[in-house]
C-alpha cells in the first residue's frame, strides 16, 4: 500500500505587489517546482486564495492569503540504495551538509537511474525527508552534474519545508567560485536578466527580455590571469543554470562549459596556440570550472547561524595553478 503524505505552504501577498498570475507567482516562489506542476495542483483544487480554489489565470493582489497543498509520495521501491562514498561536512538530527563531487548527478532522471547522490544518501541513512517527488529524498536544492560543491539535505519533513521556504525567500547565503573566459571591465557587478528555456534546444536556457523567470547574480573578480578570471558569485535568485547562463550572456562563459560556450576560444591570441592551450587545460579540468563553495543559513530548529566553506576540488586547484604560472 502506498501512503500519500502532503506538505502545506502558505504565502501572504505584501502591499505594493503588482498583479501577477498565481501560477507564475507560485512557480517563482517555490523552490524546485515547475509551472506545469503548479497548474496541475490548481486543477485539483489544491491551491486556494482566501480559502477559495482559484484558476491558473487568477491574478494575486495585496493581502491575498495563499495556501498550496503538495501531495508527496514516499520513496518508490525501485530506487535501490547504493554504497557510494559521501563527503559529509556536517550532520545532526535534522540535516546533512554534503560536498558533492563533479560528475555525480543529484537525483535519478532519464539516462541516470543509478549512481546518483540520492542513491548514496539512501544507503547512508534511512532518516531522510520524504516531502519531495519520488526519487528526490531529502533534497532541498540541486546543483548540476558537472558542478561540485555544497548541498543541504533534510532528514526531517518540518525542517525540509522550512529550508525550502528560506530558499524561496532568498534567505540562504550561497557563494560559487568560477573560472571564466576574459577579464571583466568592472571588478564587481551584477547581472540581471530573465532566464527562459531555449526555443532551439529544450535542454538549454537563455537570457530573455520578455519570457522566463527573473534572475539576479552578483559577481566579484578574485584574480585575473592572462586570458581568464577567477570570480566569486552570489545568487539573489536560484534559477536552473543561472550562473552559467548569466556569465555566458555577458561574454564571460565558464571555462569548460560545453553547453554555454566555455570550450570555445574567447580571446584574440594566436588561434593555433590557443587551441593547444585550451586542449591542455581541458585535460586538467574536463568539465565546467564551477564550484558551490559556501553555504550559510539559520538552523530551522535551533536558529543557530551555520556557515560552511568547502575546499576547491583538485581539478579546480590544478587549473588555477597552471593559469597562475602560465605553464601550459
Amino acid at each position: 500500500m502506498t501512503i500519500i503524505t502532503q506538505k502545506k505552504l502558505k504565502f501572504k501577498i505584501p502591499d505594493g505587489k503588482k498583479k501577477e498570475r498565481i501560477d507564475t507567482f507560485l512557480s517563482n516562489s517555490i523552490e524546485n517546482i515547475t509551472r506545469s506542476r503548479i497548474q496541475k495542483l490548481i486543477k485539483e483544487d489544491l491551491v486556494k486564495v482566501n480559502d477559495i480554489p482559484v484558476k491558473a489565470n487568477y491574478r494575486v493582489v495585496p493581502d491575498d492569503d495563499i495556501e498550496v497543498i503538495i501531495p508527496v509520495t514516499p520513496r518508490p521501491d525501485n530506487i535501490e540504495p547504493e554504497n557510494i562514498p559521501l563527503d559529509i561536512n556536517y550532520e545532526d538530527d535534522y540535516l546533512i551538509i554534503v560536498n558533492k563531487p563533479a560528475g555525480m548527478v543529484v537525483h535519478p532522471a532519464v539516462g541516470n537511474y543509478t549512481g546518483t547522490l540520492v542513491h548514496a544518501l539512501l544507503y547512508y541513512t534511512q532518516n531522510l525527508s520524504m516531502l519531495n517527488e519520488e526519487g528526490r529524498a531529502g533534497l532541498v536544492h540541486r546543483i548540476d552534474k558537472d558542478t561540485s560543491g555544497l548541498l543541504v539535505i533534510a532528514k526531517d519533513e518540518w525542517v525540509h519545508a522550512k529550508l525550502a521556504a528560506d530558499f524561496a525567500k532568498h534567505n540562504i547565503q550561497r557563494e560559487y567560485w568560477a573560472v571564466c573566459w576574459g577579464r571583466f571591465e568592472k571588478r564587481k557587478g551584477e547581472i540581471i536578466g530573465n532566464i527562459a528555456r531555449s526555443k532551439s534546444d529544450r535542454k538549454k536556457f537563455t537570457v530573455s527580455e520578455s519570457e522566463g523567470k527573473h534572475a539576479h547574480t552578483f559577481y566579484e573578480v578574485i584574480e585575473e590571469f592572462e586570458f581568464m578570471s577567477l570570480v566569486k558569485l552570489k545568487l539573489k535568485t536560484g534559477r536552473t543554470h543561472q550562473i552559467r547562463v548569466h556569465l555566458s550572456s555577458i561574454n564571460h562563459p565558464i571555462f569548460g562549459d560545453e553547453t554555454y560556450g566555455g570550450r570555445r576560444i574567447h580571446t584574440g591570441m594566436n588561434l593555433t596556440k590557443m587551441r593547444y592551450i585550451v586542449n591542455k587545460l581541458l585535460e586538467i579540468m574536463p568539465r565546467q570550472a564551477l564550484h558551490a563553495k559556501t553555504l550559510g543559513f539559520n538552523h530551522p530548529k535551533t536558529n543557530e547561524e551555520l556557515f560552511f566553506d568547502s575546499d576547491l576540488p583538485e581539478d579546480f586547484k590544478n587549473l588555477l595553478q597552471v593559469l597562475k604560472t602560465n605553464q601550459y
